[in-house]
């Protein structure tokens, strides 16, 4: 029988025939740079009371992720997300969404600028390490949807000189960009659109990692058909474990492979293991959708009252959650296809993202300690939980060089 107990330092986990104390899975946590590539917290932060600090507690939040739950956790980087939900796509929608977007951007830099003790806003991969080094959180930014571009190829430029990291191509809808893995009404491109070809090429050119979380299987084919750097699939998992359109094929994860990129695989339940039917709460989620059909065109005060009343839905039904042992084997799968170099964590923490084990960042040593009774070496966890993703940030940056 396998012990995992994670409180109290003498507990033993059994990897194979060596026995390994806690303390030696946080002397690993804590030597790995620890990323997490993917979370939606910027919900948060104009909430009036929350604290990104965390320090308060953020009690009446049901947040995971802050700063105080980053350093409880041993989470040393943390990618936050610049959403807007895709509604019309028309030129003074257009104009709309780059304002919400401009006005997150702000909304983040000025929330860890609040706290130079605990957090920087990085912006290479060098000023993760160099933050790790200071006990400081790094604090990049990602953008959730080219939605945000509209039609416009300059902004690709412009959200980078804002900070932004990598572009979600698309999210539950096509879009000008690409189709996605959801949109119901099917595809319109036929996968990526003559624009989405510039916008690849454009990201590739000022050192903007693509990132084919959501797109649909053609789109990630004509993605990589295009694009001259590794990419990224944010937070996605393994197709082959859970059938969702979401997650990516075998065949997915070997070019992936092949491209260099990688694959950072999501906490979010339902994406990593088949769930059991709950009624109630797909009644209410029903009534929901038809309350609020089109999210994306709601004003950002129409689209909190939205949120809440998401909230309180989650909370009245909750939803089974898969553990960190369920989410470890799509792991284990993605490097049997893909190899150890192609794989990483991106949890979608704040956007769904939660195993019954690992709720929130605090929680984050829980990965690890499966890790290592899986059997990973220390050189393994460590590429796992940053130093894949970081090499292909710093493979893009040197394919940005060579097109100036």
């Amino acid at each position: 029988m396998t012990i995992l107990v994670l409180t109290g330092s003498g507990v033993l986990i059994r990897n194979g025939r060596k026995e390994v104390t806690m303390e030696e899975v946080k002397k690993i946590h804590h030597k790995a740079l620890t990323l997490d590539s993917h979370t939606d917290t910027p919900f948060f932060l104009t909430d009036e009371g929350f604290d990104f600090s965390g320090r308060n507690g953020n009690k009446g939040f049901r947040n995971c992720v802050d700063l105080t739950k980053m350093q409880e956790g041993g989470l040393d980087a943390v990618f936050l997300a610049v959403f807007v939900g895709q509604g019309p796509r028309n030129d003074s929608m257009n104009a709309a969404v780059r304002a919400r977007a401009f006005t997150q951007f702000d909304t983040i830099r000025n929330a860890v600028a609040r706290y130079p003790d605990m957090a920087r806003l990085a912006l290479t991969p060098d000023d993760a390490y160099q933050n790790q080094k200071k006990g400081l959180r790094s604090i990049y930014i990602g953008i959730e949807n080219g939605y945000v571009l509209g039609n416009d190829i300059t902004l690709v430029n412009e959200y980078y000189n804002r900070g932004a990291r990598y572009i979600t191509l698309c999210h539950s809808k096509n879009n000008d960009i690409c189709d996605s893995s959801s949109d119901e009404k099917g595809p319109e491109h036929d996968g990526l659109s003559d624009f989405g070809k510039t916008v690849v090429e454009e990201m590739n050119r000022v050192g903007m990692m693509v990132d084919i979380s959501h797109a649909s299987d053609k789109s990630f084919y004509d993605i990589l058909e295009v694009t001259r750097a590794p990419v990224i699939a944010s937070h996605s998992d393994c197709r082959a474990l859970c059938e969702m359109k979401r997650n990516l094929t075998d065949d997915m994860l070997v070019k992936l492979s092949e491209n260099g990129g990688v694959i950072q695989i999501c906490f979010l339940s339902a994406y990593v293991k088949k769930m059991d039917d709950n009624i109630q709460r797909d009644s209410a989620m029903a009534v929901w959708h038809t309350k609020y059909p089109d999210y994306g065109a709601l004003s950002p005060a129409e689209q909190k009252i939205a949120g809440k009343e998401w909230d309180d839905i989650d909370e009245r039904f909750p939803s089974p959650k898969a553990t960190v042992s369920d989410m470890v084997d799509h792991i284990d799968h993605a490097v049997k296809i893909a190899g150890i170099d192609h794989v990483g964590i991106g949890t979608d923490f704040d956007g769904g993202g939660g195993l019954s084990d690992c709720q929130d960042v605090s929680m984050m040593e829980n990965v690890t300690a499966e890790l290592v009774r899986r059997g990973y070496t220390e050189e393994e966890i460590i590429k796992i939980w940053g130093g894949n993703f970081m090499r292909v940030f710093r493979e893009v940056n040197k394919v940005s060089e060579k097109m100036q």
